[in-house]
């Protein structure tokens, strides 16, 4: 083993049905009658944990924790730690700070149901926390979590603040602070280039995210990756999506284990709370 920085590794979990891409063609209302296919992608990910001796963090929906509450339960017994990641993967914008609240302690719920500890971490659906929604900050610090990853130091017309620290850092939330720990970028002509997980990871050559991620380590960095349990389903249906969104969901779902496993080959990955400890905000967790 070459490298000795932790980083953080992380998954978002959703069904493919739940995700910005594909909104237009899975409605709310119709998501109980669609297949669910969250055991493929899940057996894939832990078992390629449990090869590399590798832990992560794993953002759930409070609505995946209800209807599939065995993988909480087997993320705990594989020594990972759960997250939240809101109740159905709203966008902050479509909600004001009574409704995230309401929406936070419903997914609190689901995982204390499904035998989790209450979580401390957070991550917004589609990283929709931006100088618009920056009031989450507030309601997450009231509800004692400990830090966030929803902050995505890129341009993006969806979401983004582009001239955020795109390492570990603090915010003010009221009296208190919560640890930021954004998704990796690296600084290129006086912007963050996003490298650090989903259709990036899909899109990018592997090499270039393996180099990418050891200039961080150079830089003495921790990386912070992510993914999703569809991510590792090439065999998911096909929906009639606009084509831009069909390519960024379905882009290169045949190479994502295989780039993982290399991945997990080559650093070592732990879970977000691992990391920040190590980083220096053990206190700070605990607080």
């Amino acid at each position: 083993m070459r490298e000795t920085k932790l980083h953080a590794l992380s998954f978002d979990v959703e069904e493919y049905f739940q995700v910005a891409n594909l909104r237009g063609h899975f409605r709310r209302e119709d998501w109980e009658r669609v297949e669910p296919r969250l055991d493929i992608g899940m057996g894939h990910i832990l078992g390629a944990l449990a090869r590399h001796r590798a832990r992560a963090t794993f953002f759930f929906l409070g609505w995946i924790a209800e209807r599939h509450p065995q993988w909480v339960v087997r993320c705990l017994e594989g020594g990972h730690e759960v997250a939240s990641h809101g109740y159905e993967h709203l966008f902050l914008q479509d909600l004001d700070p009574a409704r995230f609240d309401v929406d936070l302690a419903t997914t609190e719920r689901a995982l204390a149901a499904a035998g989790a500890p209450r979580p401390i971490g957070f991550r917004a659906s589609t990283f929709t926390l931006t100088r618009r929604t920056w009031w989450a900050f507030d309601v997450l610090a009231a509800r004692g979590y400990r830090y966030d990853s929803s902050v995505h130091p890129v341009k993006h017309p969806v979401y983004g603040v582009p001239d955020f620290e795109p390492g570990i850092s603090l915010v003010r939330a009221g009296a208190r602070e919560i640890v930021e720990f954004p998704v990796s970028t690296l600084p290129f002509a006086g912007r963050n280039l996003p490298f650090g997980g989903g259709g990036y990871f899909r899109l990018l050559p592997g090499a270039l995210t393996r180099a990418a991620l050891r200039t961080l380590e150079r830089r003495g960095r921790a990386g912070a990756f992510y993914l999703h349990p569809w991510e590792f389903d090439p065999g998911q249906p096909r929906c009639p999506a606009p084509a831009f969104k069909r390519f960024r969901h379905y882009v290169n779902l045949q190479r994502t284990l295989p780039r993982l496993e290399r991945l997990l080959a080559e650093f070592r990955f732990g879970t977000m709370r691992e990391v920040l400890e190590r980083e220096g905000h053990a206190e700070r967790l605990r607080a």
